[in-house]
């Protein structure tokens, strides 16, 4: 699969109009383990593997340990994750996957249970950030790179 184009050539004003979103996010005041959460179980959903890729990566070298990187996929199967972590997870797949959810007030009142109404904002504009990363990649056919090829031990 070839990449179809380079978005910040071909219309650089749209994503400079993506990274003053992700800016903002960086920039909000939500702990960075919650965009990681966030970035990484978004990615996840969406099957964009240049984003999950890149945000693992990420997660790594902010000191984020493997375990805690790799069960991500599945936080509902894992006691690792804190309530506000697995709050915080919920909302990001509820709204990621809106067509099917449609963003119920359970929950949103399980995210206010642990954060004010602006907070809540922000960890919203963090997950629809992701998503519209997310789709310009994969419309674009974005290819993570490729470190090395692991070979299981015989």
């Amino acid at each position: 699969m070839q990449p179809r184009f380079d978005i910040n050539t071909v219309e650089p004003d749209s994503f400079k109009a993506i990274m003053g979103l992700e800016t903002y996010v960086q920039k909000s005041g939500i702990d960075k383990r919650y965009i990681h959460l966030i970035k990484i179980r978004t990615s996840q959903l969406n099957g964009c593997a240049y984003c999950v890729d890149m945000h693992t990566k990420e997660a790594r070298k902010a000191g984020f340990t493997d375990q805690w990187i790799a069960l991500i996929a599945v936080w509902k199967e894992s006691a690792l994750y804190d309530e506000k972590e697995c709050a915080v997870l919920n909302w990001a797949e509820s709204v990621t996957n809106v067509s099917a959810t449609r963003i119920p007030d359970s929950d949103y009142h399980e995210l206010r249970k642990h954060f004010g109404e602006a907070e809540v904002a922000k960890i919203t504009t963090a997950v629809s950030t992701i998503n519209v990363w997310n789709r310009m990649a994969l419309a674009l056919r974005l290819q993570h790179p490729i470190d090395r090829v692991a070979v299981a031990a015989a």
